[in-house]
């Protein structure tokens, strides 16, 4: 059962999402899903690199320039970001603003978040939990060039 937290990050999402502790956060995934030129979901699977809260209405992500994600954010304008862990299930519905920002391969679109929904157990899942979150390996190294490239275009 999700119940809505607002249409603003609480300080401990912001705080997940500022990317100040990356290098902890590095190797975990997170669901981005927009909404294709059917009326269907779309599901890329994101990073925390990919990802900043600006404040707490303010999501940028950046996307290959060329991928079905940024095409449906460009047409659509409508996402979602599924953080899940051991710690707690969270969906974040976003708008993208009017203006993307490309750099080579990669673009970059501000979110703005519209609600956040926190999902809690339904009576017959108490004592149920997530062991653990959506992750991958080897994560990405800071000095990389593509991270680099990442970093500075959540950054312009």
């Amino acid at each position: 059962m999700s119940r809505s937290l607002g249409a603003e990050l609480p300080a401990d999402l912001r705080d997940l999402l500022s990317q100040r502790d990356l290098p902890r956060l590095l190797g975990r995934g997170v669901p981005l899903i927009t909404i294709d030129e059917r009326g269907r979901p779309h599901p890329m699977l994101a990073s925390y690199l990919e990802l900043r809260a600006v404040d707490t209405h303010t999501l940028r992500v950046v996307v290959a320039g060329g991928s079905r994600t940024a095409a449906n954010l460009d047409a659509r304008s409508t996402a979602a970001i599924l953080l899940i862990d051991e710690v707690r299930t969270v969906y974040v519905k976003c708008r993208a603003a009017a203006e993307s920002l490309a750099r080579g391969e990669l673009a970059r679109f501000t979110l703005c978040v519209e609600d956040v929904l926190e999902d809690s157990p339904a009576a017959w899942e108490v004592g149920l939990r997530i062991t653990g979150g959506i992750a991958y390996a080897p994560p990405p190294a800071l000095d990389a060039p593509t991270t680099r490239a990442i970093l500075a275009l959540l950054d312009a």
